[in-house]
């Protein structure tokens, strides 16, 4: 049990000039290599958490976040299924979909891509591709005209622009008493859009449904339907809720699974990230030790003092626990306000540094984010603290050991 008389002596030390000032240089060192060491941390965890939540971002900008198809890829009667999956709570729109390969040909350039059927009104619904539109009109994919919507990577290797005509050459063919003939259409680019990201950029183009279900001969069957959730956590429970009512033939599938690796190597690296940086603040811990050992060296003849007046050894135990916690508890303080401040602002301070220097640390040449994101998680923030806290406390315990075992009697020999 602490009583306040172990607690006061743990304080005085702390605050008393000590007569060998190299131990307080170590104290205030320890402070601080634990105060940079959470302040790394908890920076660094927010600028992981800002590019995931970027990246999940931009990519559900794309994807849907659940995904309902039919068996061999063609899903029949889908306006039944949109009203099944509309009715479920956080399911804010459904639009049904055709996908399909093909071959983009202009001129002497060509280049494959997925190509995407849409209805431009339900698909404004689950993506944000008609935000995205650096040229044209999302809107212009019309029934019957032909139309066709590209990413700005893919236009460009196509060297097309808006009112450019493209060939569109689907997979299979009709056999003919002449040979075969490949499948194959005439769109009219009407607009290019820009979201971000290269794998969508350079490979995905958008047609009418209708254009896209004549061109695949799909007939009135599509390949399935999109959702777009409230809240993006919630897909697997409503994956689960749906599969649970749809007929066992139909796969349902959530933005996770359809990129599964991507996010768990985010995780992996994140944790990966706390680890390392966490070895920061252990390195700063065991300065604790040294400076706890030095201390009880130098405060023998005190401790056997108190010994002589009636403090047990638990008593004594506890004075020095007090000192080395106290350390770990000043340096995790600073840490966490100076993490936190400077995650709060680093999309401010980042560009002043590259005002200053006259550089660009993420050039958008090169990388899909061009700005450094920063997410705060209060939780990362507690994870952190609480961990720099246990390492001080467990860095203390050998020393407070060592000044309790300490003998009056020796101690107090040649004094």
């Amino acid at each position: 049990m602490i009583r306040p008389f172990e607690i006061f002596v743990g304080l005085r030390y702390m605050r008393a000039r000590r007569r060998n000032h190299f131990i307080s240089f170590i104290s205030v060192t320890s402070m601080m290599g634990i105060a940079l060491g959470v302040m790394a941390l908890i920076t660094v965890l927010s600028v992981m958490n800002g590019f995931q939540r970027t990246l999940r971002q931009r990519i559900l900008g794309v994807i849907s976040d659940v995904t309902v198809s039919g068996p061999a890829h063609r899903l029949t009667g889908w306006r039944s299924v949109a009203k099944i999956a509309s009715h479920e709570p956080g399911v804010v729109a459904v639009a049904p979909y055709v996908r399909g390969e093909g071959l983009l040909v202009h001129g002497r350039f060509s280049s494959g891509a997925i190509v995407r059927g849409v209805i431009p009104h339900r698909e404004k619904g689950v993506s944000n591709i008609a935000t995205h539109m650096v040229s044209g009109q999302f809107q212009a994919l019309r029934p019957g005209r032909f139309g066709i919507v590209l990413g700005r990577y893919l236009a460009w290797r196509l060297g097309a622009t808006v009112g450019s005509h493209i060939l569109l050459v689907a997979p299979g063919g009709m056999v003919t008493p002449a040979g075969f003939l490949p499948r194959l259409r005439s769109f009219k680019v009407v607009g290019i859009f820009d979201v971000g990201m290269y794998e969508y950029d350079a490979g995905l183009a958008l047609i009418n449904m209708r254009d896209a279900q004549a061109l695949y001969h799909m007939g009135r069957h599509v390949t399935g339907v999109r959702l777009k959730l409230t809240h993006v956590e919630q897909a697997p429970q409503i994956r689960r809720m749906l599969a649970a009512k749809l007929p066992q033939y139909y796969q349902v599938r959530d933005w996770i699974q359809e990129h599964a690796n991507f996010f768990r190597a985010l995780k992996i690296e994140k944790t990966v990230m706390f680890v390392i940086l966490l070895l920061i603040v252990a390195v700063a811990a065991f300065n604790i030790v040294a400076t706890l050992v030095m201390v009880v060296t130098d405060k023998r003849a005190d401790i056997a003092i108190l010994r002589t007046l009636g403090s047990s050894p638990s008593s004594i135990l506890v004075i020095f626990l007090v000192q080395g916690t106290l350390i770990g508890v000043i340096g995790t303080f600073v840490g966490v306000v100076l993490g936190v401040v400077l995650s709060l602002n680093v999309t401010t301070i980042v560009p002043f540094i590259e005002h200053i220097f006259h550089t660009h640390f993420l050039s958008a040449n090169v990388y899909y984010i061009s700005e450094l994101p920063s997410h705060l998680r209060w939780a990362d923030v507690v994870h952190v603290a609480v961990a720099s806290f246990a390492m001080s406390f467990v860095a203390t315990l050998y020393p407070a050991w060592r000044a309790a075992k300490t003998e009056p009697a020796e101690a107090l020999r040649y004094e």
